[in-house]
């Protein structure tokens, strides 16, 4: 564990071990100034790492001097803060890279042997968002070099757990030793599923002095998993942390194929010291699409409320074709979303059954506020009357129909049959519209409901006609001007504030460093102004849009 546990360390043990490592300098680095003199003889690009790092913190991707130098300072600080220790090292960025790592279970009689791998390309800000067993990418004798070289380096270091060997894939399937975690990783289920063993279990075993019952022929990897990371964090704010209280939580019902590992319950807070991880949602097939098939609709039937999270982006990241394909990289969140995440493309037909649904549902508030009290409820009668039903610019009229088996919605000359048990209160709507299975999440809100679904909110209004006319007549409330404010973009604390009141910045100029769980977060100027007024220090606990900066134009 001590040995493996040290970036620095490791990769020379492993080097002596004979398995392939990533080229780079090992030795501690002094400062930027020598950190920025290693990165140009490694050449650009360069990774810079915490020795003691893990879960992403305390590494940058460098592609000149001046983000080399940045890149260090940041590393470092969070190295400190996360780990209480500082070292970092400088290693070959490889391009186009795809992170693969085998899963290895060795007992203190010599015996270790590997359960395939994982792929844990999919990441933002070197975190892990989702993991897979195995991998769409390698092949039978990749898997197998890996795999001798991880039981290797776990023997040179006698190695007795469950632990993990990371290796950097490039597109031609050459293989570089990362790091070893001497533990249980986040991802462990997506093995459990494939192999059928219980880690925990094998674990405990192997403490208890046990040999392995098992032994490398054994091992069969059967179906496919899909392991997604549900975090507390607004992807619509470029995935900043988010705190506060789970107002509601219900996560998806554990059908055949779909296991959830979380420790979160409605009602419980979420702070800004620690990981924003809520929970795993893994969800399992026969095939690789089956697998996925199952986790988007787990995720169209998790609901959260309270916080911000990242189930609407793990939704548009299991459609994405590039995903289904298998083809992507560490790099596919960066050049898929180069601007962030603005929510998931919205089909007319996914437009129309939650037009639809909406309309049902109105339907149903309106039948009950028509019934007498202690009247038996009965089902929705026909409505004499058309609706105008609004979605964003997309306006249509419409009307329902319902009979003992469900109803008929019109959405101009479109028909779609909804069939549900929903009732008003109920979060989740499910049954099938137009003939398809659907789950949507739903609540009202003033003149209709927000229908939530494969990552895309919809707010549809159902009005009568006459309402729908005058709403068009209302002013618009006009947006606040922030322009000239640095507003806080998340709950953190500030590490340190770089200008002072009068100084002219430049836009990229740093202005301030503000931290959340455990991450760093370089807020830096939009274009070039004056520091009219710096209202935070460092140490200042913030909350979410905080006025730190005032500014004057320039010129």
């Amino acid at each position: 564990i001590q040995s493996m546990g040290d970036k620095i360390t490791s990769k020379k043990i492993a080097a002596e071990a004979g398995v392939s490592t990533v080229p780079g300098y090992m030795g501690i680095i002094d400062g930027p100034d020598e950190a920025v003199r290693i990165a140009s003889e490694i050449g650009f690009p360069i990774m810079l790492k915490a020795s003691a790092g893990g879960g992403g913190k305390g590494m940058r991707i460098a592609w000149d001097e001046a983000e080399a130098r940045e890149g260090f300072i940041s590393a470092q600080n969070e190295a400190r803060s996360s780990f209480g220790d500082e070292r970092v090292f400088v290693e070959k960025f490889v391009e186009q890279p795809r992170h693969i790592e085998i899963q290895v279970l060795a007992d203190s009689h010599g015996n270790c042997i590997y359960l395939g791998e994982r792929e844990c390309s999919i990441q933002r800000r070197h975190q892990k968002v989702v993991e897979e067993a195995p991998s769409p990418f390698l092949d039978e004798a990749t898997r197998k070099a890996m795999g001798e070289q991880a039981v290797a380096l776990s023997k040179a270091v006698g190695y007795a757990s469950a632990g993990t060997v990371e290796f950097i894939v490039d597109k031609n399937r050459n293989f570089y030793f990362l790091e070893m975690n001497t533990r249980l990783q986040v991802e462990h289920p997506v093995t459990e599923e494939v192999t059928g063993l219980d880690l925990v279990e094998q674990m405990l075993r192997v403490a208890y002095g046990e040999k392995l019952s098992i032994t490398q022929d054994d091992v069969k990897l059967t179906g496919w998993s899909v392991e997604t990371r549900v975090y507390a964090e607004d992807p619509f704010r470029k995935f900043l942390p988010s705190i506060g209280r789970l107002t509601r939580y219900i996560p998806p019902f554990e059908e055949e194929g779909v296991r959830v590992d979380t420790g979160i319950y409605e009602g419980a807070e979420i702070s800004m010291f620690y990981d924003p991880m809520i929970a795993k949602l893994v969800t399992t097939g026969a095939t690789r699409e089956e697998a996925i098939a199952r986790q988007r609709k787990a995720l169209d039937a998790y609901y959260i409320r309270g916080i911000s999270h990242n189930i609407p982006f793990l939704s548009a990241l299991m459609a994405h074709p590039r995903f289904i394909s298998g083809d992507m990289t560490t790099a596919f969140i960066a050049e898929e979303y180069p601007d962030g995440f603005q929510g998931a493309a919205l089909s007319e037909s996914l437009r129309d059954q939650m037009m639809a649904a909406a309309v049902f549902m109105n339907a149903v508030a309106v039948s009950r506020n028509s019934q007498m009290p202690g009247q038996v409820e009965k089902p929705i009668s026909p409505l004499e009357r058309n609706w105008t039903v609004t979605a964003g610019d997309y306006e249509v009229k419409s009307r329902i129909m319902s009979d003992a088996k469900g109803a008929t919605v019109a959405l101009g000359r479109q028909h779609l049959s909804v069939e549900t048990a929903w009732t008003p209160g109920q979060p989740l709507l499910r049954g099938t519209i137009g003939g398809e299975a659907v789950i949507f999440q739903v609540e009202p809100i003033a003149l209709g409901y927000r229908v939530a679904a494969e990552g895309v909110s919809l707010d549809v209004l159902v009005q009568t006609p006459k309402a729908a006319e005058l709403l068009k007549l209302m002013p618009e409330k006009a947006e606040l001007d922030t322009s000239k404010y640095l507003l806080c973009p998340m709950p953190g604390l500030v590490v340190s504030v770089a200008v002072s009141e009068g100084d002219i910045v430049e836009a990229g100029q740093q202005l301030a460093v503000v931290e959340a769980m455990k991450m760093e977060n370089i807020l830096k100027a939009e274009k070039t102004a004056k520091i009219a007024k710096v209202r935070v220090a460092a140490g200042d606990s913030l909350a979410v849009d905080a006025v730190m900066i005032e500014f004057e134009s320039v010129g």
